[in-house]
């Protein structure tokens, strides 16, 4: 049975490695975690004993196919875990992250299970991530972009909010932005500043803010609406 700690630095790997389509180094990992880096080689160690990553000196780390699997069962857990409380417990949508991280190590996968039934098998999470099933596959997404990279005047709805923490999620939620929220680009300013139009009026957001959101062409968003709207009737 692996620690929570141990699931804490799988899961880190696993997201560090799919943004960056490389090997993870160590002291990335410091960082990421907020550890020091002899912290990181003590782990990696235990790690690579139980054959969940492979580590090549001076290359850094990857997971291994049973490593990625264990990412994706916490993942799974985690982003259920999200969409159970904000959706079943009233909390909201920016709150949830750090509660989910509690309790992502301990919930079993039949209860997991039942979580995803109840919920009717969602296939994203809050903040819009894909959710794997049950068997630990992703769902097919739709082409995105970044809103910082949206033309001026483009009607767009917001399909994704990359989670980067509590402040970027709170900030956001203050303006009003969140999944599924049709927004209009009003202004893209050359350095700095992304403005929209939401229903509480012009908001500008910080380039690096911008960078974190995936929005899509409001047109296709029309058959996810649709089905939103089946599953809350």
């Amino acid at each position: 049975m692996l620690s929570a700690v141990m699931e804490d630095y799988i899961k880190a790997i696993y997201a560090i490695e799919s943004d960056s389509g490389e090997r993870v180094s160590t002291s990335t990992l410091a960082d990421h975690l907020e550890v020091t880096a002899p912290t990181v080689s003590s782990m990696l160690k235990k790690l690579e004993e139980r054959g969940l990553i492979d580590r090549k000196e001076y290359k850094g780390v990857t997971l291994t196919e049973e490593g990625e699997l264990v990412a994706l069962e916490i993942i799974r857990h985690h982003r259920l875990l999200e969409a159970f409380l904000t959706e079943l417990l009233d909390y909201d949508w920016a709150d949830v992250h750090d509660e989910a991280d509690r309790l992502e190590h301990h919930v079993s996968e039949e209860l997991t299970d039942r979580i995803a039934e109840a919920l009717g098998n969602p296939p994203v999470d809050p903040h819009g991530d894909p959710i794997p099933d049950a068997d630990l596959s992703f769902p097919a997404e739709s082409e995105t972009t970044r809103l910082a990279d949206a033309d001026e005047g483009e009607r767009v709805t917001v399909r994704r909010i990359r989670h980067q923490g509590d402040t970027e999620l709170r900030y956001l939620a203050d303006a009003g932005v969140r999944p599924e929220v049709e927004l209009t680009v009003v202004d893209v300013a050359p350095f700095g500043m992304v403005t929209v139009e939401t229903q509480a009026g012009e908001q500008s957001l910080p380039e690096e803010i911008a960078q974190l959101i995936e929005v899509a062409p409001a047109a296709a968003t029309e058959d996810r609406a649709a089905h939103t709207s089946e599953k809350e009737s």
